[in-house]
């Protein structure tokens, strides 16, 4: 039986536009984004695993922020998308580098940041790491720790035996009919990032979405996330009937309102 879940959310939706520019990151590597100068707070959006910039909601926001006048930055994790570089080749902490890299260099002033998905779980590694650049933190159906509580505890002994001998499992994936390759290295490297287990040195606001109905990715996980932050100011919405994209037109126009009001405070 697969274990994996998948966590791709944003593969419904091409969206056609000037091509990204690039941002090297010194290994002969580089990362494809579009930024869009604007007001303060700027917004920045992270996405999921195996997403990319041109999802409903990153271009969602990306037309939102232009009619309200407001900075938007999207942008593409190594392997993903318009980036260089293999998917079976990242790593959790190498997207979180790739997302620190284009708030440090790309954006300015503080940021409202909006991780969906597994971007949820980077969102919170980069304000952890860059408190003072973060106004406020929205995630999206949240995965913090997927590659070990979605993953790594749901392996059979033959996907476990297959892992260590091949370095990696296919498992199926509703959003791709080849599957999903989840490599050693991704499970492996993941648990120097799990935050689950610990407080969240998290203390600006926060809000966390996540549809009750969401298949993919327990709305569990956000609730646990939710009682880990340290901030004051957090909140959990649970949207009946809502699956793991939330992507629909009332899903977007909540996005939209969340960061509207983080962006006001």
């Amino acid at each position: 039986m697969p274990v994996y879940v998948s966590l791709m959310n944003d593969a419904d939706a091409p969206f056609t536009a000037a091509a990204p520019r690039k941002l090297g990151r010194g290994d002969d590597h580089w990362i494809a984004y579009h930024t869009a100068a604007g007001k303060s707070p700027g917004v920045l959006f992270l996405g999921g695993f195996k997403s990319d910039m041109t999802g409903t909601k990153a271009t969602a926001l990306d037309e939102f922020c232009r009619r309200t006048g407001r900075s938007f930055t999207r942008f593409d994790y190594f392997g993903h998308g318009a980036s260089s570089g293999k998917f079976t080749d990242g790593t959790i902490g190498r997207w979180r580098d790739d997302a620190l890299a284009v708030l440090d260099q790309v954006t300015q002033g503080p940021q409202v940041v909006v991780g969906s998905s597994m971007g949820g779980w980077i969102a919170n590694l980069l304000t952890v790491a860059r408190p003072e650049r973060v106004a406020g933190l929205i995630t999206l159906a949240a995965a913090p720790d997927f590659t070990h509580r979605l993953i790594e505890t749901r392996l059979t002994q033959a996907q476990r035996e297959a892992l260590a001998r091949d370095g990696f499992v296919t498992d199926p994936s509703a959003y791709d009919p080849d599957g999903y390759q989840i490599t050693r290295s991704l499970i492996e490297e993941g648990r120097n990032h799990l935050i689950l287990d610990r407080p969240v040195a998290i203390r600006c606001p926060v809000r966390l979405i996540h549809g009750d109905s969401d298949a993919d990715v327990p709305w569990s996980l956000s609730a646990e996330l939710l009682g880990r932050l340290e901030s004051a100011d957090a909140t959990l919405t649970l949207v009946k009937g809502a699956d793991h994209r939330l992507s629909n037109p009332a899903d977007i126009a909540r996005m939209e309102q969340a960061v509207e009001e983080l962006a006001a405070l």
